[in-house]
């Protein structure tokens, strides 16, 4: 076959401008932080009213050649963007691009010398349009949650039996208490649970702003200071044990927290928080959020629970 095949997507199509078109949920190799990340991509252009279609095939194709060539980083989103958007012109004028993947790190136990690895979902949306470059870095961290509230009900129920087992003892030894604390403290116990935490950072994309994702990981997980374990042997529960009783937290508190870990980060305009604490008492969810701007930027676009 030596004739020219035809391009219907260049047909002109007097109609309306469409604000994306493109190409979701591709599987796609990236390399980050030294490891071989396997990610989701979605690429999405603008298309003009004059234009039928675009070319996906060189969307997909640029994508799956530049995401290999280097790392992940602010220059390669750069690239990526200035690319993918040449390959639709004219007809496109905004690209939007996200990225999905899970993030594997090392961490330590909190006393022995095990550790394991700590999976962190991320998600990055870098887009162009004629404002310039923007970045959004979405973060999730999973944490332990003990409820305040059923900390202060269990402490009740323990005191009000120690009192009536107690009542006639005129002096208690200190090794008779122990030996009763030993036997009865745990008669009533808090309800903890798993919870989650989901941090985004908006900002302009800049080639010599590092991607801040390791470091608002750890900032997440010093505000909350219970952040979820590996491998551990007793003394480490033992340890967690003791940061769950020394952080009890509602959601509200959790999400008070991240913020003000968050405003101590550097490079962002907007920012937004929600927290999920998925109830060990109750069958629902309980969920806290909060929107924030720096330097009198404009209020975020509010973003609803999932």
């Amino acid at each position: 076959m030596t004739a020219a095949l035809p391009d219907v997507a260049r047909q002109t199509h007097q109609s309306l401008h469409l604000d994306q078109v493109g190409m979701a949920n591709i599987p796609l190799r990236l390399r980050f932080q030294d490891q071989d990340i396997s990610a989701s991509a979605t690429v999405t252009v603008d298309l003009s009213a004059e234009q039928r279609g675009i070319h996906m095939s060189r969307l997909y194709l640029t994508l799956e050649q530049l995401a290999s060539q280097q790392p992940l980083d602010t220059s390669c989103l750069i690239t990526l963007l200035n690319s993918l958007l040449e390959t639709q012109q004219p007809g496109s004028q905004q690209l939007r691009l996200a990225l999905r993947f899970d993030w594997l790190k090392k961490v330590p136990a909190l006393l022995s010398d095990n550790s394991g690895w700590q999976r962190y979902p991320i998600e990055l949306v870098a887009w162009q349009n004629d404002q310039g470059m923007q970045l959004l870095q979405r973060v999730e961290v999973l944490y332990s949650s003990t409820c305040p509230c059923s900390a202060a009900l269990s402490r009740e129920a323990l005191a009000e039996v120690f009192r009536e087992e107690f009542a006639d003892h005129q002096a208690l030894r200190p090794e008779d208490v122990a030996r009763w604390l030993q036997q009865h403290a745990s008669l009533a116990t808090p309800h903890s649970q798993r919870s989650m935490a989901r941090v985004e950072l908006h900002s302009s994309l800049q080639a010599e702003q590092p991607l801040q994702l390791d470091t608002l990981i750890l900032q997440m997980e010093k505000s909350l200071a219970t952040p979820v374990q590996t491998a551990v042997k007793r003394t480490d529960e033992q340890a967690f044990a003791l940061r769950n009783g020394a952080n009890q937290m509602f959601c509200e508190d959790a999400a008070r927290r991240l913020a003000l870990g968050v405003e101590k980060l550097p490079h962002w305009q907007q920012a937004h928080i929600e927290v999920h604490h998925y109830e060990s008492l109750h069958g629902h969810d309980a969920v806290a959020g909060k929107w924030l701007t720096r330097n009198g930027q404009s209020t975020a676009q509010p973003r609803w629970f999932r």
